[in-house]
């Protein structure tokens, strides 16, 4: 199995080209681990402020956007191989991914009594940005996946002193 050139690949897909059988899928395994240490990193700072959806949701949520673009990058390339010349479309992968975690970080948003408070937004925005690091580390852009979660980090933890409250915190 082997996928497009660098050149082509870079702006579509993962920056590395797999190699055939259980050795690309190990490549893909890598990717998933990583994506589950960053996410890691970034469920420990959710852990710490006390939310709900904290190490654990973080990590499977980071673990399984990475999984299903490494499932679907198998999948580009096998219909590759099938179909010569027949590009599938990644985009349809980070999109799905996209639309499951929004109704999983949709559900972490409540409404509450005063009237007009919400809370859960900056943890629901967490998650939806931890699958996004785990897309990209699913697709192998391993540079932009941990810097980031470098980025969300500062974001989280950084800017809370600026963030004005009046009840429980996001």
């Amino acid at each position: 199995m082997r996928l497009p050139p660098l050149d082509r690949r870079l702006s579509v897909v993962g920056a590395l080209e797999l190699p055939a059988g259980m050795a690309g899928e190990a490549v893909l395994l890598l990717r998933v681990l990583l994506a589950t240490a960053l996410a890691a990193a970034l469920g420990w700072e959710r852990e710490q402020a006390g939310k709900s959806a904290g190490l654990r949701t973080h990590m499977l949520v980071g673990l399984a956007a990475a999984l299903y673009t490494a499932l679907g990058e198998m999948a580009m390339a096998e219909s590759e191989q099938l179909q010569p010349g027949v590009r599938a479309d990644p985009i349809r992968i980070i999109q799905a991914v996209a639309l499951g975690i929004g109704f999983l970080a949709g559900g972490i948003i409540s409404g509450r009594q005063p009237e007009g408070h919400v809370s859960g937004l900056t943890t629901a925005a967490s998650i939806w940005s931890t699958a996004a690091i785990g897309i990209a580390a699913g697709f192998g852009h391993y540079l932009l996946a941990a810097g980031a979660t470098v980025l969300q980090l500062v974001v989280l933890h950084a800017f809370m002193r600026f963030e004005h409250r009046d009840g429980p915190g996001q």
